[in-house]
């Protein structure tokens, strides 16, 4: 028995349910395990200290890292369009907030 020829280029439909509503995120935190990458999509409120996640997605590593591919592709085409994206500075970390005025002997030795 023969099976009939693969077509390479499958075409997707993409349905997008009536129902489905978008969610706003203005932050992620990603974890991993030794199979996926969870990616959960968080927001963040001036003025509340709560951080609520919106959405939790789960991938394989592959598919994460098409992802990325992709994600990457999308924003250079945004910049090419719209200009460069700028990032705020990144706060610093607890360890930066407490380690950042101590000071070692060797410091001590430099500065005299």
């Amino acid at each position: 028995m023969s099976q009939p020829p693969q077509n390479k280029s499958r075409q997707l439909r993409l349905e997008i349910p009536a129902n489905l509503s978008a969610v706003y995120s203005n932050a992620v935190i990603i974890s991993q395990t030794n199979s996926e990458i969870i990616l959960d999509f968080i927001q963040i409120m001036p003025n509340d200290p709560r951080a609520r996640v919106q959405s939790r997605v789960a991938m394989t590593p592959a598919n994460a890292k098409a992802f990325l591919n992709a994600l990457q592709q999308n924003l250079e085409r945004y910049e090419e369009k719209h200009g460069e994206i700028k990032l705020p500075p990144r706060p610093p970390s607890l360890a930066d907030q407490l380690f950042s005025n101590f000071k070692t002997d060797e410091n001590d030795e430099n500065q005299q």
